[in-house]
């Protein structure tokens, strides 16, 4: 575990130790790679148009989408459970920053209101951040590096589609033969 402490006022602001500009993000959401049923974190930047796509496992996919639905698990999940020891320790999550890609891996940074920074994987970070209200930022070298651009037409195309598949069920398929 990496931690650094800092009376930086660049910390204190949620920038973290990025000395290259940070660009806030939202989380669009989860969608499902095809052919190769890998989740991915969709992110757009808050003010442009590029989104940021990241690979991460099943179970945070399931914890990031549970968190943007706002539906609560029967049992905590870890990342509830992290958010309720840091409101019993009276530490809030300041920032999330995603400060690198290296070898095809995002690397983040947790920014606490207390001035401690600890890296963190993206996905972790992100399911973090939906519970605690936390802002979300990349690097701009990330964006740069990983960031695409989707077209309206095409973004309008897609979100039709996914709007056609949440009203169809397999039996609407009916049986083959």
């Amino acid at each position: 575990m990496q931690k650094r402490t800092s009376d930086d006022l660049s910390r204190a602001t949620g920038q973290s130790n990025m000395e290259q500009p940070v660009l806030q993000m939202e989380v669009v959401g989860v969608r499902v790679e095809m052919p190769t049923n890998q989740p991915i974190v969709l992110l757009k930047e808050a003010h442009g148009d590029r989104f940021l796509p990241i690979w991460i496992g099943m179970t945070e996919a399931t914890a990031i989408a549970l968190a943007q639905a706002d539906e609560p698990p029967p049992r905590p999940l870890t990342h509830d459970l992290f958010r309720d020891v840091l409101s019993a320790l009276g530490v809030g999550l300041r920032a999330v920053n995603i400060v690198a890609l290296r070898d095809g891996i995002f690397f983040a940074d947790l920014v606490f209101s207390n001035g401690v920074e600890v890296s963190a994987r993206p996905s972790d970070s992100i399911a973090l951040a939906l519970r605690t209200g936390a802002r979300i930022f990349a690097s701009e070298e990330v964006v740069q590096e990983a960031g695409v651009i989707i077209p309206d037409d095409q973004e309008d195309e897609v979100e039709k589609f996914r709007e056609f598949l949440d009203t169809i069920s397999p039996e609407d398929f009916g049986q083959a033969g």
